[in-house]
């Protein structure tokens, strides 16, 4: 219970509904533990005595407590409702809050269809359990303690008799939720799968379309569907196999009590109307602990889910603020990579080792190698999104890890190789980092990206809808739309993961034109897939292995490396440019050099 004890303590924001809806509740078990007497009454002085004027009177007093009982009902089902759905409100803010400040090493492990389900169907069943089985219990309590002081003050010998029952049922409903917790943790798990393939479904659908790979996906969720089947109908055979055995422990327990107490009726012990009342106060003695057992599937659930929802909250991102981390001040761009190490969380060895390079403002610095040589993972260490295993990143001589990092991400503009568009208009998600920017600027920005020319020619121009992850758009137009968004950020660094690799070589030539002016004065990282980029860059750095092999400009390597020549031959792209602009990008001769090999010689061709 402690896990729902925490969950509980989210209602603290909410205390006088939660203390409205439990005095409402008082007041309508207060209700229902007086409605017997006043049946006793009827039946023992009105009815038998042959009194109309206490027939009246009493069934009057009937009428007054049921329209009570109604009404405070209504009180306390729309109380706990109202604190329940606020508490829910509460918690979906703060998972989400959570994940967006979750490192990305998180992500790494985590499945968008698990933590889904976390941030809503867990929320909803911690919900449930809020609004419903917490007040339950406290109804059931209340009224199996009002009860059996009733039952013994009233007749303490059936009292007893009665009493006999509610252990034994407690025994079976308590072994009962023992068994069931860990199998609603398990339908959480498994709805959790589910979605998981739901979603990478719904995302990749084009890819199953296109490889044909239907039948293979229906036969993968139908497997997931059958395996939260399975878990379910446990719970279900679960419940079948207990609740019967309690309904025939109370079942005796009222055949005790009316066997006993009829004896007592006839023999003049006990009056007609004290047995009926009796017989009444042992239904409430029953149905609490019914109750309390019918609850306790709710509270099962709750608890799995407020498990899963807190061990979200619980985590730890390992790239948080440091204390005493300061604003990053408005910076020129000078960037130093100073003996770095880095190891992914679970990896089993470094991907980058002993890294060393520097970057001044002004300058592009490109990176090339095979694929896992760790070129993301530069990109990656720059804005923090992971942490150096050893060594510094630092940013005009400011380590990354002792600045704020809002004011480290704010004079940084990353263009990634995948890109993603948020819903909303082509307006917002140009503006997205500058949510705030005038339209000139936004415009501007679209024009640096060539972006201008297709938003112009659609009909809702700026404020055109964006489907689903930029649905609708092509490769390339989604790409500028991420160039303008960086672009309008005006950062001192740009960071551009193979920026251009969906545009057409026109397209490419006018971006790369815009991008060599905004460059100006610019500390500038990208990962090339292009010739065209490395032959622009100031700087290129090779790695193999996670290792920096080589550096230097394109003709350098080119002259001097092997590794390099192997790349430009067999990994970058040559480029097309237009006819305008051929004669400017026109590649330089090279003489054959010895020690660079056949590959050299294919660039020359």
């Amino acid at each position: 219970m402690r896990i729902l004890v925490r969950a509980l303590g989210y209602m603290r924001n909410y205390w006088l509904l939660a203390v409205s809806a439990f005095l409402s509740l008082v007041l309508v078990t207060g209700a229902n533990l007086v409605t017997p007497q006043l049946i006793r009454q009827l039946i023992d002085i009105g009815i038998r005595l042959g009194d109309e004027n206490m027939v009246l009177w009493l069934a009057g007093a009937l009428v007054v407590i049921a329209v009570v009982r109604g009404i405070f009902t209504f009180l306390q089902g729309y109380l706990s409702e109202k604190v329940s759905q606020s508490v829910a409100f509460d918690m979906r803010n703060l998972l989400f809050a959570k994940l967006q400040s979750l490192s990305f090493s998180y992500y790494d492990q985590a499945q968008t269809g698990q933590l889904m389900t976390r941030a809503t169907n867990d929320v909803e069943l911690v919900r449930q359990f809020i609004s419903q089985g917490f007040l339950q219990i406290i109804s059931a309590i209340v009224m199996l303690l009002g009860t059996a002081i009733i039952l013994l003050v009233t007749n303490w010998g059936l009292g007893l008799i009665a009493l006999l029952v509610v252990p034994a049922m407690l025994v079976v409903i308590g072994s009962f939720i023992r068994n069931i917790i860990p199998r609603f943790r398990l339908v959480q798990q498994r709805l959790g799968v589910l979605n998981t393939i739901l979603q990478e479904n719904l995302s990749g659908v084009r890819v199953v379309k296109a490889f044909n790979r239907a039948e293979y996906e229906n036969s993968r969720f139908h497997d997931a569907n059958e395996a939260w089947l399975t878990v379910n109908l446990g719970i279900i055979r679960a419940f079948a196999s207990n609740f019967p055995l309690v309904f025939l422990i109370a079942n005796l327990g009222t055949l005790a009590v009316v066997w006993a107490g009829g004896l007592q009726v006839i023999g003049g012990g006990l009056s007609l109307g004290q047995l009926v009342a009796f017989n009444t106060y042992l239904t409430f003695l029953v149905m609490p602990v019914l109750q309390l057992g019918m609850i306790s599937a709710l509270v099962s659930r709750a608890a799995a889910s407020a498990t899963r929802v807190f061990e979200v909250l619980d985590s730890h991102s390992e790239v948080t603020d440091k204390p005493g981390a300061v604003d990053l001040p408005p910076i020129v761009g000078r960037l130093a990579f100073q003996h770095v190490n880095f190891r992914y969380v679970g990896g089993q060895s470094d991907v980058l080792q002993d890294l060393s390079f520097d970057a001044e403002p002004g300058e592009t610095v490109a990176i090339v190698g095979a694929t896992g040589s760790g070129k993301s993972t530069i990109i990656n260490l720059i804005p923090r999104f992971y942490d150096v295993t050893e060594g510094a990143v630092l940013i005009d001589g400011h380590d990354v890890r002792d600045v704020t990092i809002s004011s480290l991400r704010s004079q940084i503009g990353v263009v990634l190789q995948e890109t993603t568009l948020f819903s909303g208009t082509l307006r917002d998600n140009i503006a997205y980092g500058r949510p705030n920017a005038a339209m000139e600027q936004v415009i501007a920005a679209a024009k640096a990206a060539e972006a201008d020319g297709f938003i112009q020619a659609l009909p809702d121009g700026y404020d055109t809808l964006v489907g689903e992850r930029g649905l609708g758009l092509s490769g390339g137009q989604k790409q500028r739309i991420a160039i303008a968004r960086a672009i309008l950020l005006d950062p001192r660094i740009l960071i551009l993961d193979d920026s251009t690799s969906s545009v057409d070589s026109e397209t490419e030539f006018r971006i790369q034109a815009a991008l060599d002016a905004l460059r100006e004065g610019r500390t500038s990282i990208a990962i090339a897939q292009r010739i065209s980029t490395v032959r622009r860059a100031h700087k290129i750095l090779v790695l193999q292995g996670g290792k920096l092999v080589a550096s230097g400009t394109h003709e350098e390597l080119l002259r001097d490396n092997p590794i390099y020549a192997d790349i430009v031959a067999s990994q970058l792209r040559e480029d097309t440019p237009p006819a305008e602009a051929h004669e400017a990008q026109k590649p330089m001769p090279v003489a054959a050099t010895p020690g660079t090999g056949q590959a050299s010689q294919e660039v020359q061709r």
